[in-house]
């Protein structure tokens, strides 16, 4: 099958960070369909050769095995072009529709890799030109807007051009292995169905840690924070992959309509609830890896008064029979002690002990995202040991926690395929599981702008010291249900 795809940004971060190396892992795996072309498109003066230099010199700061040979590098860049391009003017756009149609390619593939600003010019332009036939498969990055009125406003635009089977938003965390697995885990196994509900789960945390500060980002995330860019999105998602009913089938739509229901389901916010479950941050100087790192409001590109946050922890419920009372906490940073991405469901404890357990010591199932991958399930055991024998003889030695690990990378090895490497080709072969909807994301928006408008208003976000897990109020509202996050269990 043969393709075109168009990456609108060519020279951007995310294109040399993330999609560039994603392709060329699908493309040193044999995945990548042969005779595709991949045309990088910004206004940057290149030639095709120098284009192929850049993202060349890009591959320098690319983890060593993922790095392309000189060899392999030469045979993926047969596939790169460029494009000068100004997004703003139709002429362009008549140039980009006369180079894809010198191939009448299978699929072309319209990646729009910019500032969400620029969606709605750029679908309107691709319309205007001709270019929105029905081979043509539209991805949007994001955020998709930075509130509810600006997500619809992009999705309105998007709707009169295109239809929903040529729309791919996406959410690399859908992408992720680890993930994948987890609906593998629930719908293609019968062992956890029947304890998977409220009766037996006492809490589920959901932890996106990041040790980094903003980098080079600072400009776009202080226009951000940490509830557009991780919450409203990346979290949201993974709620709904635990909560959600299993569908009818694996198709798209299917799927899509179960993590709808979740997050209609999803108990709307109250000024009482706004005020003792909902907690932000900013991170100050502080210590990482060893060192002395500046605090937010020094680091570049970020303005000295700024009220934007960095961490964000919730509590959140779902409204439903299978949910009713449990919490879900949600958790999510930069500059943390750690990067860590988790996903830990605690189960209750038995209705009635009859044995002593260790401090600590619960049944649990974590789901590693990031930077481990795989699955552990944590259950209780009794040691055998030659310690000190009790005088008590109907005494038992207390109960340990043991843990059956699952480690997937170790399991499946070249296997694995990275999250923007599956969605790229999801994209190409026209598969929309691994995507959201728009009516999706809009109930995400709406759950969430609440949190914007009271964040919005007077008061700045908690310090906390970088090297930390955040502000002690993430911690004092998990504890007053009587639980902690679990480095502090």
């Amino acid at each position: 099958m043969s393709f075109d795809l168009v990456l609108f940004g060519g020279t951007g971060d995310l294109a040399w960070r993330k999609l560039m190396p994603a392709l060329f892992q699908a493309f040193r795996h044999g995945s990548l369909p042969e005779g595709g072309r991949i045309i990088g498109v910004a206004r940057d003066d290149l030639s095709d050769d120098q284009y192929r230099e850049l993202i060349q010199s890009r591959f320098e700061a690319v983890e060593g095995s993922k790095r392309p040979s000189t060899d392999e590098f030469k045979k993926f860049a047969s596939m790169l072009y460029f494009l000068r391009m100004d997004l703003s003017k139709t002429e362009d756009y008549a140039r980009l529709a006369a180079l894809l149609e010198t191939r009448n390619a299978d699929s072309v593939v319209m990646y729009v890799a910019t500032a969400p600003t620029l969606f709605i010019q750029v679908v309107e332009q691709i319309a205007a030109a001709g270019l929105n036939t029905p081979r043509t498969r539209v991805v949007l990055e994001k955020p998709l807007g930075h509130d509810l009125a600006s997500n619809r406003s992009i999705n309105d635009a998007v709707r009169k051009v295109l239809t929903e089977q040529q729309v791919f938003r996406i959410d690399h965390y859908l992408g992720k292995p680890s993930v994948q697995n987890l609906f593998a885990m629930r719908f293609g196994n019968a062992l956890f169905e029947p304890i998977w509900r409220r009766e037996h789960i006492a809490n589920i945390q959901i932890t996106i840690a990041e040790d980094l500060g903003v980098e080079k980002r600072g400009a776009f995330y202080d226009q951000t924070g940490a509830l557009r860019d991780m919450v409203q999105n990346h979290a949201l998602q993974l709620v709904c992959a635990i909560a959600m009913e299993p569908p009818i089938n694996a198709h798209a739509d299917a799927l899509r309509d179960e993590k709808l229901k979740v997050l209609r389901s999803l108990k709307p916010w109250t000024p009482e609830t706004l005020n003792l479950h909902a907690i932000r941050g900013q991170y100050t100087a502080g210590t990482a890896y060893g060192e002395r790192v500046k605090g937010y409001l020094e680091e570049p590109g970020i303005d000295p008064q700024s009220r934007t946050e960095t961490f964000v922890a919730l509590r959140a419920e779902i409204a439903n029979w299978r949910w009713a009372g449990v919490p879900f906490y949600i958790r999510t940073g930069k500059r943390l002690a750690s990067r860590d991405a988790r996903i830990e469901i605690n189960f209750r404890p038995t209705p009635h002990a009859i044995f002593r357990a260790a401090a600590g010591a619960v049944n649990k199932l974590v789901i590693n995202l990031q930077p481990k991958d795989g699955l552990e399930l944590h259950l209780l055991a009794q040691a055998q040991n030659n310690r000190k024998r009790s005088s008590n003889p109907d005494a038992a030695q207390p109960l340990a926690s043991v843990q059956l690990d699952l480690d997937f990378d170790k399991r499946f090895g070249s296997e694995r395929v990275g999250a923007y490497e599956r969605l790229l080709l999801d994209v190409i072969d026209g598969r929309l599981n691994l995507f959201v909807r728009s009516d999706e994301q809009e109930e995400a928006w709406r759950w969430v702008e609440p949190l914007i408008d009271s964040w919005s208003g007077d008061g700045f976000p908690r310090p906390y010291a970088a090297g930390t897990w955040g502000p002690s109020a993430s911690s004092a509202m998990i504890a007053r249900d009587g639980f902690a996050w679990s480095e502090e269990q």
